[in-house]
């Protein structure tokens, strides 16, 4: 049953982004909304994409441009203020704390990681730095028993990521690791003097409006899930997805530094994948297939190369189109959808097939 229709013919701001149409709620989580075609879509477009949508197990489907909601929908138990684990979208947020630690002076990304990790000082990791733990090519140990079971199973996974081995030389080979991720916990401990959930909430969260957002632990209290475990929903996420979409700025706040949303996803961060930024997927011609899915060559064939994602298992996606400032979210489950999950070229269909004015005028 689906329990928010994006039909909203008038825009509104602030407080009047919930209204009742049809006897279906159309709630944008307190973000401004706006007629599909006011802002450039064709409706009944953007509504066959949301059907689906619905059809890969979503629990919502939320499309946003220049900061107004001109679709938001909601099935099995999702909503508004319904968050819910978002897997690695929390690698781009995480991403993002590394540049505002960077922007506070605590650290640059060019440090050695070991700087902050005591353990790997003297050790064959003790050259890694931060920039490569970003970039995906630390050399830290990687195998599949050890980030999917091991890592998730460990009491302290902090602690369990960074006491593995270095594997290879540092910036010889591109792997999706995610306990080299994990140990940026360590680094943002270290550099900020605080845990990253606390840094999160005060320097990202509370300035762009993300009250349903919170960064997660392990059981053993001593860490923050880095690599996955943020709890979010649709509307916060498209709210970070427009940060980036306008290079960092927030309702007239620079919150992120321009340089550092250009660093993240305007290039590729490293030589041996062209598809990856700083803990982001880029709409480039790469080499390595993303995790859950999507062309090993390029994420959106014939898309433009701007588009960038952040990328959750199961087809939890946040899709920034930055030339039209447009964020498409879906969340939801999906490995129980059929062979193919949802994907951030399922996403991309509303830039590529449901917008019909690219560059309509600001209203």
């Amino acid at each position: 049953m689906v329990a928010c229709v994006a039909a909203l013919a008038v825009a509104s701001v602030g407080a009047c982004a919930s209204s009742t149409l049809g006897g279906s709620t159309f709630d944008t989580g307190g973000l401004p909304s706006a007629a599909p075609t006011e802002l450039g879509f064709d409706a009944q477009v953007l509504d066959q994409l949301a059907e689906e949508a619905a059809g890969f197990g979503s629990t919502c489907f939320l499309v946003a441009r220049r900061g107004r909601v001109v679709l938001a929908r909601y099935w099995n138990g999702g909503g508004a203020e319904a968050p819910q684990e978002v897997y690695s979208v929390t690698k781009s947020v995480t991403s993002t704390l590394v540049g505002l630690a960077q922007a506070e002076a605590d650290l640059s990304v060019d440090d050695l990681a070991s700087t902050y990790i005591d353990d790997w000082q003297g050790t064959p990791s003790e050259t890694v730095t931060v920039r490569q733990l970003l970039s995906g090519v630390s050399g830290r140990f990687w195998s599949m028993d050890s980030d999917y079971t091991d890592l998730i199973q460990a009491l302290d996974r902090t602690a369990y990521a960074v006491g593995l081995e270095q594997q290879e030389e540092p910036g010889t080979v591109w792997v999706y690791n995610n306990a080299a991720v994990q140990t940026l916990d360590a680094v943002l401990r270290g550099a900020t003097e605080t845990d990253p959930a606390s840094f999160a909430e005060e320097h990202l969260f509370a300035p762009v409006g993300m009250e349903h957002t919170r960064m997660t632990g392990d059981d053993s209290g001593h860490s923050t899930n880095v690599f996955f475990g943020l709890q979010s929903t649709c509307p916060d996420l498209a709210r970070f997805g427009t940060l980036f979409a306008q290079d960092g700025m927030w309702n007239g706040q620079q919150v992120v530094p321009r340089a550092w949303v250009r660093e993240a996803i305007g290039e590729p961060s490293q030589q041996l994948n062209a598809a990856y930024g700083l803990l982001w997927w880029l709409n480039r011609k790469g080499s390595v297939e993303p995790p859950g899915g999507g062309d090993a060559d390029q994420l959106v064939p014939r898309a433009r190369e701007e588009l960038f994602a952040a990328q959750g298992l199961g087809g939890q996606v946040v899709l920034v189109d930055p030339r039209s400032d447009t964020v498409v979210v879906r969340l939801g489950g999906g490995e129980d959808a059929g062979a193919v999950g949802y994907q951030i070229s399922d996403a991309a269909r509303v830039i590529t097939e449901a917008m019909v004015a690219p560059q309509a005028a600001p209203s």
